[in-house]
């Protein structure tokens, strides 16, 4: 028997809020597929997906989805459930699933998925509950079915970031440097041949310092390079051993 999803209370966040703010660069593009008509055009509503989902903004040969991506071309499946194909696949799982605790999870399911970050602790506590006792493709539908992302983005719309105002988009922070993350590589640090290791033999490198002498000029004395002065009146000789050219 499943768990049944624990109760929380939303807070006040911007997207739930209607904005009055002047369309600028920070307002999200809407990516609807009445929008692409041709084949070609599909490919730009395509790459957005995988910006929003995979947080990658060069998407690898063998991460992509060839097959979700015909069908989604020839209109055999809606956008949701491209949505819904790439965050179960095993390139998500490879990327983002294993290297992540199911609190870090929640956060990333919310703000991929429904384009929001979590209320308070209380619906991180709950949907990791849903990710423990339904696995990662429960928490998927759980969240694609819900009313929330009917109502926000429907049949035939990629999600995006819903009104932001401050901090990075979501779509640029990597999942790997999360807490939960940081921490193993802190632990990796002390093994040996890391790069604690590299830390210590810099340390212990000596490093000479050269002292520097100051140089006062107050008491150099400049010596006298005027030429003599020949008095009024006395003629000037010139040497008669000085030839001259003769044409």
């Amino acid at each position: 028997m499943a768990i049944p999803l624990l109760e929380y209370k939303p807070s006040s966040q911007n997207q739930r809020v209607a904005g009055y703010e002047v369309p600028n660069e920070d307002t999200p593009r809407v990516y609807r597929i009445e929008d692409y008509a041709f084949g070609g055009e599909v490919e730009e509503l395509i790459w957005a997906a995988y910006r929003q989902l995979f947080s990658e903004h060069v998407i690898l040969k063998f991460y992509r989805q060839s097959n979700l991506e015909s069908q989604v071309k020839n209109k055999a499946i809606t956008v949701r459930d491209f949505i819904r194909g790439l965050a179960k696949s095993d390139a998500f799982q490879d990327l983002v699933i294993k290297t992540n605790s199911n609190y870090r999870l929640v956060e990333i399911g919310l703000k991929r998925l429904l384009g929001r970050a979590p209320y308070n602790k209380d619906e991180e506590i709950a949907w990791s509950i849903k990710i423990a006792t339904d696995g990662w493709d429960g928490f998927v539908d759980a969240l694609i079915d819900s009313q929330e992302y009917q109502s926000c983005f429907g049949e035939n719309i990629v999600p995006y970031q819903r009104r932001r105002y401050k901090d990075r988009p979501f779509n640029l922070v990597t999942p790997r440097y999360a807490d939960y993350w940081r921490d193993k590589l802190e632990a990796e640090r002390y093994k040996p041949g890391s790069i604690s290791d590299f830390m210590k033999m810099a340390a212990a490198v000596n490093i000479r310092i050269v002292t520097y002498t100051p140089v006062s000029t107050a008491n150099i004395a400049i010596p006298d390079t005027t030429r003599e002065t020949v008095p009024a009146g006395v003629p000037v000789s010139i040497s008669p051993s000085a030839s001259f050219p003769v044409r």
